[in-house]
């Protein structure tokens, strides 16, 4: 059986795993055998369908094994039974006709789910991605996967909203595991979203992290739908937790030239620019609202800074131990050249310690304060979740990272508190706020059911 262009392998029975971590679990009763099934390493016919390299490599999908026999009753007689094996992948078949009826088949999308996370080497290695900027050279993402840091839960289906969570500082995809278990739990937000994930070096500014994030999903909406029939992928709603919610606040926004006139004292002028120099710049420093983010959410955001970033020891700290990425070293390399040439003394003395990502939520950077400056655009709805512990006043409480009065800003049209610590993105008041808000924007989508 062939699952987004590749063949399916090394099935498991999920039936005697034990689950432990995630809140329910999901399991669909009906005939056949829940298995939990590995893909290929290459595709079943060399060709690649739209959307396969962006399919984690490890994924592990929820199918079912159905024995159907061949006039078994006649064959009994006879002493010998003929019957075939089928493998359903959950994601694609809920029912099979038995005898002229339809009838459920077994899944366990939640052991799935489990077993793939189960031992996996992407929590060991949240800290190192952070200080060494490796997650794309870690041996993580395999070279053919996407290298632009955007990955599907499941294939694309036209006809379904994209939903995009964005992970935090020193952090991962696997941190929405326990949303990702509910949502898919929910037949009505399953069968009207698909969920993206987004991976990147979480140790860099968050300029530089927003820009790769506007491109790559720019990129997959293209990719995905190069003719612009799909409405659906028009009607994107973005999350983002902790550092993340600040890339996806970049996402939704008109920054002009206010974060340029930051680092330097003459106007910019693309054409003096060599092409890469001026499409990094652009990528990093120039925001517009991307045309389809029509609603972004964010949960224990540092809008205003966070705690810790605020102590000169720890940003200094983290400036020697954390490595930039090749990529960036090259363009600063020629942004340092441009400086030099130009005269532009803002922009050397920027470059003489590149900023990392705890520099860029000190509360008193005045990229941040710029940014903070700036709201979502009027027609993009936004959303807080704000955590805050202990039996506090919500206005005087933190989350052990980000303060109740960094988190919350007047643009957003909701705003839900919850008594946990920074790290809410999988407990059950955060999920259940995030399914209203999806509810809430299906209610006004124009996207017809697929």
């Amino acid at each position: 059986m062939s699952w987004v262009g590749y063949p399916l392998e090394r099935c498991i029975s999920t039936t005697a795993l034990e689950v432990e971590g995630l809140r329910n679990r999901y399991h669909n009763s009906g005939i056949g055998v829940p298995l939990a099934a590995s893909i290929a390493t290459t595709p079943a016919s060399g060709k690649k369908v739209a959307g396969s390299d962006r399919v984690p490599a490890k994924i592990k999908v929820p199918v079912t094994a159905l024995l159907r026999f061949e006039n078994a009753l006649a064959s009994l007689s006879k002493g010998k039974i003929k019957g075939r094996i089928e493998v359903y992948a959950a994601d694609k078949t809920a029912t099979v006709t038995i005898d002229g009826q339809q009838q459920p088949i077994e899944s366990d999308p939640t052991g799935a789910l489990a077993y793939q996370l189960n031992g996996s080497a992407i929590y060991a290695r949240e800290i190192a991605v952070f200080l060494n900027g490796s997650v794309f050279t870690s041996g993580l993402i395999p070279n053919d996967r996407a290298q632009d840091g955007i990955f599907t839960v499941q294939p694309y289906q036209a006809g379904k909203i994209p939903l995009v969570l964005v992970h935090g500082t020193a952090s991962s995809p696997a941190r929405w595991a326990a949303l990702i278990n509910e949502l898919n739990g929910d037949s009505k937000i399953r069968e009207r979203y698909q969920i993206w994930l987004f991976i990147y070096d979480s140790g860099r500014g968050i300029g530089y992290s927003a820009g790769r994030l506007r491109k790559a999903l720019t990129n997959t909406v293209h990719e995905l739908d190069p003719d612009g029939k799909d409405p659906a992928l028009q009607e994107m709603v973005v999350v983002g937790h902790s550092q993340g919610g600040l890339l996806t606040k970049l996402t939704a926004i008109d920054s002009g030239t206010k974060f340029w006139n930051i680092i330097s004292d003459k106007p910019f002028d693309p054409v003096k620019r060599s092409p890469e120099t001026r499409e990094f710049i652009q990528q990093s420093v120039f925001y517009k609202p991307l045309p389809f983010v029509k609603r972004v959410r964010f949960i224990a955001t540092p809008q205003h800074g966070a705690m810790l970033a605020a102590s000169q020891f720890v940003t200094g700290l983290v400036s020697q131990l954390v490595t930039l990425p090749l990529t960036v070293v090259n363009n600063t390399a020629l942004l340092a050249q441009i400086a030099t040439t130009s005269g532009d003394e803002k922009i050397a003395v920027m470059l003489s310690r590149p900023q990392t990502s705890i520099d860029s939520i000190n509360e008193n950077n005045p990229i941040l304060q710029t940014l903070a400056s700036i709201p979502v655009t009027p027609n993009v709805p936004a959303h807080s979740i704000i955590a805050v512990e202990g039996n506090v006043p919500t206005e005087e409480g933190d989350d052990g990272v980000v303060a109740y009065k960094s988190a919350h800003i007047n643009e957003a049209i909701s705003e839900k508190v919850v008594n946990w610590s920074h790290s809410s993105q999988g407990t059950p008041e955060v999920i259940e706020e995030v399914k209203r808000i999806l509810f809430e924007h299906l209610a006004v989508s124009k996207t017809k059911k697929p």
